[in-house]
């Protein structure tokens, strides 16, 4: 499952686009929290909110740094004191989810809205937490375990009903540290290899009727905006696009949307890319991503993600108290 796709620095075989016209009647100032303009999200972000009148500017929020005072909180880029934005869209890697969230706390402070905040940034990231705290939500869920001895780990596997299971790094993205042990024996191995190193791992049931795909819902403000099939190419369960996957437009069912919604919710997201298995048992959640990649989505579907983003951010940019209540 992916935490982040990769994005290309180029659209390849990109459809155009419709173009997006209106907007709050005023001009806003966007700042999109990115390493780079070129990358095909931050790209299509910055051309929608620019299509819509908005002055949008990408910062690269490692090069951020800040004036942490309780009575004026700032964020310096470049020199400049960047006081004066409306709104940030948060596009943090996986690798930089400390700094990146330090950046977006500040603006916080300062009391800008954020499409996504900080702490729901953060608990996204952490597998084991996300999948907690949806859990308690009552949002459906491969049975999934988590445990620190080696000395554990017949009833780890127990736990999820034996092989063949799906053994996770529970810091990885994109993918990597996603394996399928197809036999009891495997699946020791690999478990007391990751445990070996240190890594915190998570071992999950193997959805068999998904047949190497999942459905990708992409959510803004509490709406499935665009969702499609991603399929792992042959030989490979994983269905990453960057791994070989392909990607169709699907109309989804009301309890996968409803699955969708709730899980962004339960992780406190305003702007999230949920994968869903088809499980016998109905839709089951395999991770929630807080920085979701636009381009397969709007390649396969023709939807203009985009511009569905800004649009959320122009009805709640001026709305008084939108600060994230959510504990935990």
């Amino acid at each position: 499952m992916s935490s982040h796709e990769i994005e290309a620095t180029a659209l390849h075989e990109h459809e155009p686009i419709p173009e997006a016209v209106g907007g709050t009647g005023r001009s806003l100032k966007i700042a999109i929290l990115s390493r780079k303009s070129s990358l095909v999200s931050t790209r299509r972000l910055k051309e929608a909110g620019e299509r819509r009148g908005h002055k949008v500017q990408v910062i690269d929020y490692l090069r951020c740094y800040m004036n942490i005072t309780s009575h004026r909180p700032t964020v310096i880029y470049s020199g400049r004191e960047l006081n004066d934005v409306d709104a940030v869209i948060p596009r943090i890697g996986a690798s930089h989810t400390f700094y990146g969230t330090a950046v977006v706390r500040q603006f916080e402070m300062m009391g800008i809205f954020t499409a996504n905040e900080s702490q729901a940034i953060t608990r996204s990231r952490d597998k084991l937490r996300c999948l907690q705290l949806l859990a308690r939500d009552g949002v459906g869920l491969p049975v999934s375990g988590f445990a620190h001895s080696t000395k554990d780990i017949d009833g780890l596997i127990d736990i999820v009903g034996g092989a063949p299971l799906v053994v996770k790094i529970v810091e990885g993205t994109q993918g990597v540290g996603v394996i399928l042990a197809e036999t009891r024996k495997a699946a020791e191995a690999v478990i007391e290899a990751f445990r070996g190193v240190e890594a915190n791992i998570l071992v999950q049931e193997f959805i068999r009727e998904a047949s190497g795909s999942d459905v990708r819902c992409f959510v803004v403000g509490g709406k499935v905006v665009a969702a499609m099939m991603r399929t792992a190419r042959p030989g490979e369960f994983r269905s990453n696009l960057h791994r070989g996957g392909t990607a169709v437009q699907i109309k989804i069912t009301p309890e996968e949307r409803q699955t969708a919604v709730r899980a962004a919710k339960s992780m406190g997201l305003r702007v999230a890319g949920v994968d869903i298995l088809r499980s016998r048992h109905g839709p089951v959640v395999m991770e929630v991503n807080s920085s979701p990649g636009l381009e397969g989505i709007e390649k396969a579907t023709k939807i203009d993600v985009a511009s569905k983003v800004i649009e959320y951010i122009e009805k709640q940019v001026d709305v008084a108290d939108s600060r994230d209540r959510i504990k935990g």
